[in-house]
């Protein structure tokens, strides 16, 4: 709830049936991974229509403006700005025509080389109308399926060229695809619906149009997905695997499975290190909801303290982070959050969050926890401190927003107005998530990059400018 803000998320369908209402509905599920703007592209036999707003997807795919529009295969996308303005020109899918046919391209990542080939590519000529850098993925595609006119032979060229994240779903006329970076930084799974398959950034949208986990595609990986077939072009980069902690920590929906990890699972087992790690005397554990829910039950299930809720959420709130002035924030917390004082009043309660940024909505919290008669307030994170800025599409750009580069624990305990505070260790949550350090991006709690990024520090070099 006080961690950073979300990724995109994208969708493919194929099916012998009218997949508009499949798409919306997988929308709706990853919903979560984008609020800004919704958007679709279907291939209906002869040309592709493609409907996008800002709004969530009720609002930006209604009855309305999807009257007419069908068709068999086709491509969505929900959206949460990291490059690119708020602007609707900027939703996606996007699309081109190409001497194939019409292209959609949804993404959710970061292109980290996005500055350097928009301007190599508006030097050679090349004309953009958005600041996305999804609209310069598109058009590298394009100009190589001029060159191959072969789409998956284009697609191997322009992963040639990008550097960064991306998970994409891709709409060619009546061919869909899914590639993925070749470090695997944003997740992207098949599934099997009925006559058809999915593409999908998470596995909780097959589950909900009742299909079968597949497989995760893999990093570097283009498959294509037809509706009795999956076709898959293995990628032949050599790059160490990256997968984003952030997703089992806080983005991905507890009932997906990131990477063969079920994130109820981790998150339950990162409040059981943290028990184990960072223990306390307390009368009763509860959540920040929602993203702190399965962590404090971890903790409360290794330490054997009692767990209860004591904030009751408003889900029709406004989300506190896109108003602009700090006190409006506040004002916006306390109409989201109000304590339920049979759980606090009298009591020592701990706190479990998945992580601090800034650390002002904690604040807000702990404050309100007090005034409705709670002896104590403990908090305990689910992440380790965030240090550092990500560059792969999470909506965390300067160091200086982080309340951990400028304080020690002790001192953020202090300005939250905790009785105490402690984060997971960075060896508890690779534990908690199950795979190797060398497969996972910590950058944001490390300062190591799995990519190169020009003034930071690549996690295989020794010091700052070696590698430059």
């Amino acid at each position: 709830m006080t961690g950073p803000k979300h990724s995109c998320g994208v969708v493919g369908i194929t099916a012998t049936y009218n997949v508009v209402p499949a798409l919306q509905k997988a929308l709706m599920i990853i919903q979560h991974r984008g609020q800004e703007s919704a958007g679709i592209s279907v291939f209906d036999g002869k040309t592709t229509q493609t409907v996008k707003n800002n709004g969530l997807v009720q609002v930006a795919l209604n009855k309305d403006n999807l009257t007419g529009v069908e068709g068999q295969i086709g491509v969505g996308h929900v959206r949460y700005s990291t490059t690119g303005s708020k602007s609707v020109i900027n939703a996606q899918p996007l699309t081109v025509t190409t001497n194939f046919g019409i292209v959609a391209i949804a993404h959710n990542g970061d292109i980290t080389n996005y500055t350097e080939l928009k301007e190599k590519y508006l030097e050679a000529g090349t004309s953009f109308l958005t600041d996305s850098d999804t609209e310069l993925v598109i058009k590298i595609l394009s100009k190589y399926m001029a060159q191959y006119c072969d789409p998956v032979k284009a697609m191997r060229a322009m992963i040639g060229e990008l550097d960064g994240s991306y998970a994409l779903t891709i709409l060619i006329n009546d061919r869909l695809f899914g590639v993925r970076d070749p470090y695997g930084f944003r997740p992207l799974c098949i599934g099997k619906i009925e006559e058809g398959h999915i593409i999908v950034s998470e596995s909780a949208a097959i589950d909900a149009l009742r299909g079968k986990f597949v497989r995760d595609v893999l990093p570097g990986e283009i498959v294509e997905v037809k509706r009795n077939e999956i076709l898959s072009y293995p990628g032949n980069e050599n790059k160490p695997k990256a997968y984003c902690m952030f997703e089992w920590v806080y983005f991905a929906r507890p009932d997906s499975v990131i990477d063969g990890r079920e994130v109820y699972d981790v998150r339950k087992r990162i409040g059981m290190i943290l028990a184990k790690e960072s223990p306390v005397d307390v009368d009763v554990i509860m959540p920040v909801p929602d993203s702190g829910r399965a962590h404090a039950i971890g903790f409360a299930l290794q330490s054997g303290i009692p767990y209860e809720e004591g904030f009751m959420k408003n889900r029709f709130a406004e989300r506190t982070f896109i108003l602009p002035d700090q006190k409006e924030r506040e004002v916006a917390v306390s109409m989201k959050m109000n304590p339920i004082k049979s759980t606090v009043e009298g009591k020592r309660l701990l706190i479990v969050d998945d992580s601090i940024v800034r650390g002002t909505t904690l604040k807000k919290l702990i404050s309100m926890l007090r005034e409705a008669g709670a002896k104590e307030v403990h908090v305990r994170v689910g992440s380790p401190p965030v240090i550092a800025p990500c560059y792969y599409g999470v909506d965390m750009k300067s160091r200086d927003q982080f309340i951990a580069n400028k304080h020690s624990v002790d001192e953020i305990r202090d300005i939250i107005g905790a009785d105490s505070l402690g984060y997971i260790s960075i060896n508890g949550l690779i534990e908690a998530i199950g795979k190797p350090e060398n497969e996972l991006c910590l950058a944001c709690i490390n300062g190591k990059y799995p990519t190169r990024i020009p003034g930071e520090i690549h996690r295989f070099q020794l010091t700052l400018n070696s590698d430059f």
